[in-house]
């Protein structure tokens, strides 16, 4: 042979024939499952937030806002601090909780700065015979989602199931904060958050 006498060049041994037929046998092998599992009829994995399958958490899904969960601060530290809060009791496998995201994300970018935003799986709520004011279980009534607003003071002053439009709830906000009522101040413009989320919000 004329590269025989060459260092980078080896003649194929039994070992190398080998590992060529592994190799080649394994790439037959996942050819062969990927082709069965498209015959089987098997769909990629989507995420939609028109069933009440779980994707993954509603809030960086469908929000397009990670950073309300976990939640910043707990109720009782924001009941301490006599800052308002605004619960969101939510399931992530609930289509009405996925829609729902959207206006929560909206609310947090006006009144993230001046209002505790704790949203709580309910899931996560641990069963017990009583709860005091300070739990989110004292303020759970069965049905997701649920919003409910506390003032500085530590009371109630808006408690509402299922999916509130975005202007019900900063209505609430306003009164807390002595904004001026919708019909007296300029419209608030929503930030786009992402791309994604921009259009789940029209």
């Amino acid at each position: 042979m004329i590269f025989s006498g060459l260092p980078f060049f080896q003649p194929m041994t039994a070992t190398h024939n080998r590992s060529w037929r592994r190799l080649l046998a394994s790439c037959l092998l996942t050819l062969i499952a990927a082709f069965s599992c498209s015959l089987l009829g098997m769909q990629p994995a989507l995420a939609s937030f028109e069933d009440d399958h779980f994707d993954g958490n509603i809030f960086v899904l469908y929000g397009g806002n990670g950073s309300l969960v976990p939640a910043r601060i707990s109720l009782a530290e924001s009941l301490k601090r006599h800052k308002p809060a605004l619960l969101v009791f939510y399931l992530d496998d609930s289509s009405d909780c996925k829609q729902y995201a959207t206006v929560i994300s909206g609310l947090q970018a006006y009144y993230g700065r001046a209002a505790s935003f704790v949203p709580v799986t309910v899931d996560a709520i641990s069963p017990k015979s009583s709860y005091t004011p300070s739990e989110p279980g004292y303020y759970y009534e069965g049905l997701v989602p649920q919003t409910v607003l506390i003032d500085q003071e530590g009371k109630v002053v808006f408690n509402e199931k299922g999916k509130v439009a975005f202007e019900k709830v900063d209505d609430a906000f306003r009164n807390v904060f002595n904004l001026l009522p919708r019909s007296e101040s300029p419209d608030l413009k929503q930030r786009r958050i992402n791309e994604f989320n921009s259009e789940l919000a029209q």
